[in-house]
């Protein structure tokens, strides 16, 4: 196993990959003491049957830079194939505004070939490299060096087994004709808007129990608050508090020190200097909100009058489709979704692109009393009306 500590080992090493059709990619990273993840290792492998394609790249050598391989990333001759790519492509457009492209995600691949919901890596190792995985080293810090032997043989296993299955997700997807089913889902993860959190926006990931526009107003100053504090100095919003004190916060609408250190779930931390001033001051700016600046909740979903019946149906449909096509079912659709269809909503992504072609059409269809389903033994057959 070669680390590649020198940005001209790994400008060599990008030179070489760029004669392949693929490269394998994954990421080592910690996360728990940052708002942004800091990367700690990257696992790169070129086609092939040995880890001699296989390498190892430390984002923390003394004048490493990454560029080469931002490079390689940009070259649409070379697809980049990883395993739930999230969080890898998050850490690459926020420190250099890249995305790897192409992109093949295994994770996303598998779930259009009938692995299952989500499955992981490990699954696919055993299933299509037939091999087995060491874990023993999945949670370690990656940031301290030097790496020991078991955790280099653990990283470089995330590539090197990764060609296999990518080469045989790939065939069938080509058979199947399911390719451009792929590229859809993979859209939304090379979409900026993915990645980046407003402060402004922050209130709408917080649960509340009220839809009162004044409590929600101070929410969201509240939130607006963590969010600039945690991204500016980099620590997570759980450092500057947590969601439950938030909304503590949001309902005692604290004016002074003294009242903060009333609260019962807020951080000692959170009690004094720059981060009190600023709940204090984010609390006001609530309570001063004019109505008509309210935060406005999305409850169009809430009041929808749905049709339980035509749900349970939907959800046989759904069940007897993804079974047939080999598809995972909550690709297609979530509960919320079926519900949603079944209240007379037509916005809901079952509807449109390949999900259309595996669901839709026919949940249409029996929305519109046009078929009825019928059971035999253990399987659902649709029926013309």
């Amino acid at each position: 196993m070669k680390t590649l500590t020198t940005t001209e080992e790994l400008a060599q090493f990008c030179e070489q990959a760029r004669q392949h059709d693929y490269v394998t990619v994954d990421t080592e990273f910690l996360r728990e003491r940052t708002y942004y993840s800091k990367l700690c290792l990257v696992q790169l492998a070129m086609p092939g049957d040995t880890d001699d394609n296989a390498v190892l790249v430390d984002p923390l050598a003394s004048g490493m830079s990454l560029e080469p391989m931002m490079d390689l990333f940009r070259d649409q001759s070379v697809v980049k194939v990883f395993h739930a790519a999230r969080q890898d492509l998050e850490i690459f457009f926020i420190e250099h505004r890249v995305f790897p492209e192409p992109l093949f995600d295994t994770q996303v691949a598998a779930m259009v070939c009938g692995f299952g919901e989500q499955v992981g890596y490990e699954t696919l190792v055993r299933k299509i490299a037939k091999q087995s995985l060491d874990k023993t080293s999945r949670f370690t810090d990656w940031s301290r060096r030097p790496l020991t032997e078991a955790q280099l043989k653990y990283a470089v296993a995330d590539v090197t087994h990764l060609r296999v299955i990518y080469e045989y997700l790939a065939a069938e997807l080509h058979k199947t004709g399911r390719d451009k089913w792929v590229h859809e889902e993979l859209r939304i993860l090379t979409d900026p808007a993915t990645y980046i959190v407003q402060p402004e926006e922050a209130w709408k990931r917080v649960k509340t129990r009220t839809t009162s526009g004044k409590f929600l107003a101070v929410v969201r100053e509240l939130a607006r608050f963590r969010e600039d504090y945690a991204q500016s100095r980099n620590v997570p919003r759980s450092r500057v508090y947590k969601d439950d004190a938030l909304v503590e916060l949001a309902s005692t609408k604290p004016a002074t020190m003294q009242d903060l250190g009333r609260s019962r779930l807020l951080l000692r931390d959170a009690r004094k200097g720059e981060i009190a001033d600023g709940i204090l001051a984010a609390v006001k700016a609530g309570i001063d909100c004019a109505p008509d600046n309210y935060p406005k909740p999305d409850l169009s979903r809430e009041k929808l009058q749905v049709n339980p019946a035509l749900a349970d149906l939907l959800r046989v449909l759904l069940k007897s489709k993804t079974e047939s096509a080999g598809v995972a079912s909550k690709l297609i659709a979530p509960a919320a979704d079926l519900d949603a269809i079944a209240a007379g909503l037509r916005d809901v992504p079952a509807l449109n692109g390949w999900r259309r072609e595996v669901f839709g059409n026919d949940a249409l269809r029996l929305c519109d009393g046009e078929i009825a389903l019928a059971a035999k033994g253990s399987s659902v057959r649709i029926v013309k009306l």
